[in-house]
């Protein structure tokens, strides 16, 4: 295998984000010049699988001829608009991305997942201060989920709940408040997955209750924690939780920002329980990772609270210049088309299902404490002791990823989560994946683990 020499240009320019940059002086990052499908091609001639589809975004693949051409047609017609006006493909998507998830009401459009959920959050603020509550009392109050991510800006980064993305962003947007989500691997006690889904569900409860439940504007959580270790509730959890919320007058936020559009073996994770939310954020697969887009999605009752008479601030007083993008709509229309037609989310399903065995045969490792996934979306929990389940030393968590990069394959882990816990590999190849693809992630792992013993 080649090794990527240095690339003084990027050392001197650019900034890449979670990246300590004094050892990039002496081994830069790779330098890709083109993809196609799985595969990245560096500019000293190397290849690389890309066992996580960018950032868990290119479901579609890279290289489609294709969308680029849609883009182009779309930049020659109509490459921007003020997003008070009204085009053809934010229409056509909009109505697309309703009609997916079976629901009534509108869709806010922007560039991305934290964009999307700082949107969602700003709703429900608003829709709660003119909804009125009993007593006097405003609903503010959101609880979001440790381990999970909800994005980096201000309030996207509050809700998020890993410590160490926060170190020095002071402390944040107050009126966010975090449960632990379930993790069935590390749960204790002694109990059966159903129970403890369950009991986490519980935690929610209790927590709106010692909140008081005129305060809870709404509960956010990814229906998998992706990111923060691939954490899968028990079948239990969903429902419970949705019921909870109902209860107590609570709005439910789905993030479906990774595990939407194919990602988890159905098209959108909450189809896994059947539970729909009263908000749906949408980003990276919508568009496969070909140009920044986020959907924040709302049942029809809540975009109602905004409408009033000109003058009274009812609106929604929120914008984002490049939101409701004509090309990017048009992209993401062209990506769901792909995704539809060329049967990717049954695709994904399948294939997941083949990694998921494959990986099983890991456990038998002595590192390797538990495998879990949905769809082409699996992590590989690292730990020292079986029996303690101590995580793995990060460096050696780090050492399996690079052992893997040697061999060609980039995989992920889930970094800046919670400190000591960043012991997670994952894989999330784009769904165009075939069983060739899968081996080769398989047999790379494989062979790092043996490197580290």
């Amino acid at each position: 295998m080649q090794t990527i020499g240095n690339s003084q240009p990027d050392a001197q320019t650019i900034w890449h984000p979670l990246t300590q940059h004094k050892p990039l002086r002496e081994n830069p990052p790779a330098h890709i010049v083109e993809a196609d499908g799985c595969y990245l091609k560096a500019r000293d001639g190397t290849t690389y699988l890309d066992a996580v589809a960018g950032i868990w975004c290119v479901n579609i693949g890279h290289g489609r001829k294709e969308v680029a051409a849609v883009a182009s047609e779309q930049m020659e017609r109509l490459a921007f608009l003020t997003p008070t006006m009204t085009h053809d493909p934010g229409v056509k998507l909009t109505s697309k991305l309703l009609d997916m998830v079976g629901m009534q009401g509108r869709v806010y459009l922007s560039n991305s997942g934290s964009e999307a959920n700082e949107a969602a959050f700003k709703i429900i603020w608003q829709y709660h201060a003119q909804s009125g509550e009993p007593g006097g009392y405003q609903r503010h109050k959101i609880i979001s989920r440790y381990r999970a991510y909800h994005g980096n800006t201000l309030g996207a980064l509050s809700a998020t709940g890993q410590a160490e993305r926060k170190v020095g962003y002071g402390v944040g947007v107050p009126g966010f408040v975090h449960i632990p989500p379930p993790y069935p691997y590390r749960a204790g006690d002694g109990l059966i997955p159903a129970e403890h889904g369950l009991q986490c569900a519980q935690i929610l409860e209790d927590t709106i209750v010692y909140e008081g439940p005129q305060t809870v504007a709404a509960f956010i959580m990814e229906p998998i924690i992706s990111g923060g270790g691939v954490l899968i509730p028990p079948d239990e959890y969903l429902p419970k939780v949705r019921a909870v919320c109902d209860k107590y007058g609570v709005l439910l936020i789905l993030d479906e920002v990774v595990s939407g559009f194919g990602r988890t073996g159905k098209m959108f994770a909450y189809q896994h329980w059947n539970v729909k939310p009263d908000i749906f954020t949408f980003a990276k697969g919508i568009a496969s990772g070909y140009v920044p887009l986020g959907a924040t999605l709302v049942r029809q009752e809540i975009f109602d609270a905004f409408l009033s008479e000109p003058g009274d601030l009812a609106h929604f007083r929120h914008i984002n210049t490049y939101g409701a993008h004509p090309v990017a709509a048009a992209v993401a229309l062209k990506n769901i088309e792909i995704l539809e037609n060329e049967e990717l989310v049954e695709n994904s399903e399948k294939q997941g299902a083949y990694l998921l065995r494959q990986l099983d045969e890991l456990t038998e490792h002595p590192c390797v404490g538990d495998v879990r996934g949905r769809g082409l979306l699996a992590g590989v929990e690292l730990v020292s002791d079986k029996g303690s389940k101590a995580p793995l030393a990060g460096d050696k968590v780090g050492a399996v990823i690079n052992g893997c990069k040697q061999q060609g394959v980039l995989l992920g882990r889930n970094g800046n989560t919670v400190p000591g816990l960043s012991n997670v590999v994952i894989t999330a190849p784009p769904l165009i994946a075939g069983e060739a693809e899968i081996d080769r992630i398989v047999n790379a792992l494989k062979t790092a683990l043996i490197d580290i013993l």
